[in-house]
């Protein structure tokens, strides 16, 4: 299907709303029948039906049809974050006894989910280097039940071989799970590379504005019922009607968006990888990024994201030159229209610098829609201060 057709047209009846060119927000909890056998009907599937929005809504069923085209998938969730999509996809499809096998080093809060939260119902988890696909065969136990994948992840952005894990979990009767965030469905597509469940945040690219907070799981149209009635019924972590709209709204130059952020990184990028106060770069559209080759066969483009590591040698002068930046927002996340930045020092107290550590000389950055020569210019300016 054609992008075009996906984002403008796909799942919007607008004879059914008055002509109108934005789909009205179906502001409402409940929904009404006009007779027992109506109601008793719907409370038999409510997957199919609108009954109550904690499950189905009609402005939200307009976006997940629109995710789902995007993703290649046959069906999607739309859920009120990125982490309740990754909690959802996981925990449906686990229980007591059952082993994962995921990469290092995913999201902080999918890292606690697999060390902390899981283990106190009987699910383990082993966390294993995912540039290799032997590492994958090596970890797999015989109650693994899912293998979960970030590729890229979105600090040093470690790619995983998606066919190649998806052939080999195949083998082996194993669910996989990816994380998508960092490439949005624009810029890479896991299903079809067979994996089997896609999510990501959707409060990054797909909402744009850095105003609403949201996730989504794609996939066959089974495993999406299967997540819905066993879980997301259960667990209620709904989007509201008007987040969906918000995110509808978005979805209108998400395009335009995501070709503007990924040449704006490109270019600042290279000029970062040159740069005499810079040690490394890691961005994996550069030909010095170990897995680029990689990168370029699995993903359209690499957009918004990559992080430097600043070759100074004290704490203050990563500071220094974090807040001397005057048009890139100090802030966690990334996605929206403003250009950001990301010390890994923030996590870190200040006595426990090592400037040995790489890490700790780490700046992520976000790229957003803000001129090239704006954006150069102030950390020309930030580096001139050191």
């Amino acid at each position: 299907m054609d992008l075009s057709q996906i984002i403008n047209e796909l799942g919007e009846d607008r004879e059914s709303y008055f002509g109108a060119v934005a789909p009205p927000i179906i502001q409402t909890s409940n929904f009404a029948f006009k007779n027992v056998a109506q109601l008793r009907e719907a409370m038999q599937d409510e997957f199919a039906v609108d009954l109550y929005s904690r499950g189905n809504n009609p402005t939200v069923t307009i976006l997940r049809k629109k995710i789902a085209a995007l993703d290649n998938a046959e069906d999607a969730l739309v859920l009120s974050s990125g982490v309740a999509a990754v909690f959802l996809a996981v925990f449906a499809n686990v229980k007591q006894g059952d082993h994962i096998v995921s990469v290092a080093k995913p999201y902080s809060w999918t890292d606690k989910l697999f060390n902390v939260l899981l283990p106190r119902f009987g699910v383990t988890a082993t966390m294993i280097d995912g540039t290799n696909i032997e590492n994958f065969e090596r970890a797999i136990q015989p109650n693994t039940k899912i293998i979960f994948l970030e590729s890229p992840n979105s600090f040093t952005f470690e790619l995983q071989d998606l066919e190649a894990v998806a052939r080999l979990a195949k083998s082996k009767r194993l669910l996989t799970i990816i994380d998508n965030s960092y490439c949005s469905p624009l810029y890479q597509r896991p299903l079809d590379f067979g994996i089997d469940i896609s999510v990501q945040t959707a409060t990054k690219y797909l909402g744009g504005h850095s105003d609403v907070i949201a996730g989504v799981i794609a996939g066959k149209k089974e495993m999406i019922e299967k997540i819905f009635k066993s879980d997301l019924l259960t667990v209620g972590s709904i989007i509201s009607p008007f987040n969906a709209w918000l995110l509808i709204r978005s979805l209108r130059t998400l395009e335009i968006r995501l070709e503007r952020i990924a040449q704006s990184t490109q270019h600042i990028a290279q000029f970062m990888e040159n740069h005499p106060m810079v040690e490394k770069i890691y961005y994996p559209f550069s030909p010095s990024f170990p897995q680029y080759e990689l990168a370029k066969k699995q993903m359209k483009q690499s957009p918004g994201l990559f992080t430097v590591v600043l070759k100074v040698n004290s704490i203050q002068a990563v500071e220094k030159f974090c807040n001397s930046l005057k048009h890139f927002l100090m802030a966690v996340s990334w996605g929206g229209h403003e250009s950001l930045i990301f010390p890994s020092c923030a996590v870190i107290k200040p006595e426990d610098f090592n400037q040995e550590i790489a890490a700790h000389r780490m700046v992520r950055f976000y790229i957003g829609l803000e001129g090239v020569d704006y954006l150069v210019g102030d950390i020309e300016g930030a580096f001139a201060g050191l």
